[in-house]
């Protein structure tokens, strides 16, 4: 038998990982990206009418801002559209749309509101069910000035200033104090009610806040040596990471952390100095994230072959320039990887399936399937092409294959 049998078809992957997850993704021929996240709520939307909601973000979803305003959308349950604008070449018409230039940007029901703060306030007047703003007039000028102080306070711009800055020995240490006195703030705000947000319930001051401590948490580590999660120092911001963790809507919207920590590095160019946080264990296990890992793959292959095809470096392997061995291998290891996805969890691969000392594999047919699973594995970007619970079972998965295969 052929080892290109011994996994399931293409066909036979996305059909059983579409019984193992509902997330699906609407697909974008020749755009990048290539696929897009379809909003929890678009069904509620009548058919042949626009959503009343038109979103522009950055099209790698990395823009924390651009994060904020998708988060509060899924929670507030408002359908809405997406328009991607490629912030390294904006289109002119963006430009002259918005008088920052900068996303995210929103059309709510035709009127243009930019700047992300005020688009989360335009959002709760305009639709003010499920609220994200306290009922309680006192609380509620509580939360606003939480939100307002969010950026004005100065936590972002010291802490990626700590993060970022190659200084000596001594400025570190300064940066490092100013930095830790903010996180102190943010305990000292949290210790003021008794749940675990920044106010009685969750709130925008919770999503004002989430996508920079989550950058924050995933990047300290790894370019600072620094830990923010785990740090007994700062036990409330802890515990509203956990709260956080609860929320269906944050897990739609959120990166991974290696997603995190690669765009870093791609942006700003910070060399690492410390080992990334290790993969989510329980996230890596669970079905619907494999699946929804599996079924991203299997439905975006002839993107994914070529995009292998193309920038991982395969194309060296090819004989004589013929690339059809080439693809082939590459189209096998892709569906192994989905179908060890929906069938290989908790399971041991048996050495030499596809290379080792033991395999009758051809050895360029191996190379070609290790490369193709090391360039995947950092290539793939949570949430423009899967959410952050798919990604870690995606690299997880890599991890095994790699481990016991190669």
């Amino acid at each position: 038998m052929s080892i290109q049998n011994t996994v399931s078809t293409w066909e036979e992957v996305l059909e059983t990982a579409r019984k193992n997850t509902s997330a699906r993704r609407v697909k974008r021929p020749g755009q990048s990206p290539s696929t897009a996240p379809i909003p929890s709520s678009l069904h509620k939307v009548p058919p042949n009418t626009e959503p009343p909601i038109l979103l522009y973000r950055d099209t790698n979803s990395w823009c924390p801002f651009c994060e904020r305003v998708w988060f509060a959308l899924e929670e507030k349950e408002i359908p809405f559209a997406t328009e991607f604008i490629d912030l390294s070449n904006k289109p002119k018409w963006y430009t002259d749309l918005v008088p920052t230039t900068l996303v995210p940007a929103a059309k709510i029901e035709g009127n243009l509101v930019y700047e992300s703060k005020d688009i989360l306030l335009a959002l709760e007047e305009r639709f003010p069910h499920p609220a994200l703003l306290p009922e309680n007039p006192e609380e509620n000028v509580v939360a606003r000035q939480l939100v307002e102080e969010a950026e004005t306070n100065g936590f972002k711009e010291i802490a990626y200033k700590f993060l970022r800055e190659t200084s000596v020995d001594a400025d570190k240490l300064a940066l490092q104090a100013a930095f830790e006195a903010k996180l102190d703030e943010l305990e000292q705000a949290l210790a003021k009610y008794a749940g675990p947000y920044f106010i009685s319930t969750f709130s925008l001051v919770d999503i004002v806040y989430s996508p920079h401590l989550d950058r924050l948490a995933a990047n300290l580590p790894v370019y600072r040596g620094y830990h923010l999660k785990g740090n007994p120092r700062f036990p409330r911001i802890n515990a509203w990471f956990d709260a956080l963790n609860q929320r269906p809507a944050y897990h739609r919207v959120k990166s991974d952390n290696i997603t995190n920590n690669l765009l870093l590095r791609r942006r700003w160019g910070v060399e690492p100095i410390g080992n990334p946080l290790p993969l989510d264990v329980a996230d890596s296990e669970k079905i619907q994230y494999r699946a929804e890992a599996a079924e991203r793959l299997s439905d975006n292959r002839e993107v994914a072959i070529a995009d292998v095809i193309k920038n991982s470096g395969v194309q060296a392997i090819a004989a004589d320039g013929d690339f059809t061995t080439v693809k082939d291998a590459v189209d096998f290891h892709l569906r192994q990887l989905a179908d060890y996805l929906i069938h290989g969890n908790g399971t041991t691969l048996p050495g030499g399936r596809t290379g080792g000392k033991n395999s009758t594999v051809d050895p360029l047919f191996a190379a070609v399937g290790a490369i193709t699973f090391a360039y995947l594995r950092n290539r793939i970007c949570a949430p423009r092409d899967m959410s952050a619970g798919a990604a870690t079972a995606f690299r997880a998965a890599i991890d095994k294959l790699l481990t016991s295969v190669y």
